[in-house]
């Protein structure tokens, strides 16, 4: 088939080429005029229009636009930026449909291949929404606050703890710019859990003592391999069974219970262990991420939460998280508390749909100038499904504090389409994967 643009880079170079590298993520970086010294970034005030880069075209992308062009206020979709051109075609011609006054995205502002979010982002744009896999969020994330822009980032937003750490220093100089930072955590905008999470902390539940979550569920798609395609093509196709580019399904989907149990704890845990494997997902086209994981972690101040997801068909499903407490339990999923001797108290008013009210609240920071930066949360939640990955993938129990100064990087060494991942298929087809007791855990 034909392959879009076969641009060669790697991480190493893209970080180079930012300007935070080369400030040394410092305070000197552009829109800076001087230490503490600080110019307000993005030109659009008030009416003027707000011009957005896409930068990932997939089904998340194309949902995260259609958000972004719901906010209120003019806002231009002007550039776009896809590894593969048809996922670019198919984005950019919803996109119109559903908002065909919001989109001005011609042929030279359409831009494929591995160093397409960098072209984009290169336009006259004021902020760029990062809907890749997650193994390149860290390099777009910080090439997107080198160059002065607002971002909204999908979760999660690593895969690797050095990605992690590049996030965290990107995010500290995104603070120092005033830049505004969305991560696709959207639970944090949904009335029912911030009304549930306020109760819980205010003790309607009495103390912590055990949370639970669950993302257990038949799984996702697959993609056939088709003749011709390199296998750079088709890992990047299939991003889903990789653990370099989507972080396993434990990053990708079950960050979301993990966060709000961060949430309420205000912080990450501090260790884990559990177990895991490979059960009813063995051939050649589930690559080399596990089908279950189970976790214990635990938290600073002792209290355990039980972490399972699971992608198996046929099984028991639930996508929830859970508390319990000295006088009672919540489920922050169902918006419900039952404390002793109290009638069960539920939410009961309209949730507006979270993931247009986390576009909503970031535009209305950028228009208006307030604090908005969601990035250390994102990160560290997405480092809590990193270390539990960890703990499965090696049957070991794993620290945070070793866990997020890992050297591990996942990550290919070049970025083109006939270079090879870092993980090949074996003559059978099928993937290494990892074993626990014999897989290194940091």
């Amino acid at each position: 088939m034909n392959h879009p643009n076969p641009s060669v880079t790697s991480r190493r170079s893209i970080v180079k080429s930012s300007s935070l590298a080369a400030v040394g993520l410092g305070l000197s970086a552009p829109g800076l005029t001087a230490p503490g010294l600080m110019l307000p970034p993005g030109r659009a005030r008030q009416d003027e229009p707000l011009r957005v880069a896409l930068v990932g075209c997939g089904g998340r992308g194309t949902g995260a636009i259609g958000q972004a062009l719901s906010t209120d206020g003019s806002v231009k979709l002007v550039a776009m930026a896809d590894a593969f051109d048809d996922r670019l075609q198919s984005a950019l011609q919803s996109t119109i449909a559903s908002h065909p006054d919001r989109v001005d995205v011609p042929k030279e502002r359409q831009f494929t291949g591995f160093d397409a979010a960098e072209k984009a982002m290169d336009c006259d744009v004021d902020m760029v929404i990062l809907a890749t896999p997650p193994g390149f969020r860290p390099m777009h994330f910080e090439y997107a606050v080198s160059k002065d822009l607002h971002v909204f980032m999908e979760k999660p937003v690593a895969t690797d703890a050095p990605g992690i750490r590049q996030v965290l220093a990107a995010a500290k100089v995104a603070q120092q710019k005033n830049l505004k930072v969305g991560v696709g955590l959207q639970r944090h905008h949904d009335s029912g859990y911030k009304e549930t999470m306020r109760r819980v902390k205010e003790g309607a539940i009495g103390k912590v003592i055990l949370l639970r979550c669950y993302w257990n569920s038949g799984g996702v798609w697959t993609r056939p391999r088709k003749e011709g395609m390199t296998e750079m093509e088709y890992q990047m196709r299939n991003w889903y069974y990789f653990t370099w580019i989507c972080g396993d399904h434990i990053a990708e989907q079950h960050i979301h219970n993990l966060d709000v149990c961060n949430w309420l704890k205000d912080g990450p845990p501090v260790k884990a262990q559990g177990v895991g494997g490979r059960q009813t997902r063995t051939g050649p086209d589930s690559g080399e991420i596990f089908d279950h994981h189970m976790i214990e972690y635990t938290y600073a101040d002792g209290t355990k939460m039980l972490s399972e997801c699971r992608h198996q068909r046929g099984t028991y499903s639930s996508v929830s998280e859970h508390a319990h407490g000295t006088k009672g339990t919540a489920q922050f999923n169902r918006y419900i508390i039952e404390a002793d001797g109290q009638d069960k108290w539920r939410y009961r008013d309209e949730a507006r749909n979270p993931y247009q009210v986390e576009h909503d609240e970031l535009f209305a920071a950028i228009r208006s100038g307030k604090v908005h930066n969601e990035a250390e949360y994102g990160a560290t939640s997405t480092m809590t499904a990193i270390m539990g990955r960890m703990a499965t993938y090696s049957g070991q129990q794993v620290e945070w504090d070793k866990a997020i100064a890992s050297e591990t990087n996942l990550l290919p060494d070049t970025f083109a389409w006939d270079a090879d991942p870092k993980v090949m298929p074996n003559a059978d087809g099928t993937y290494p994967h990892a074993i626990p007791g014999v897989t290194s855990a940091y």
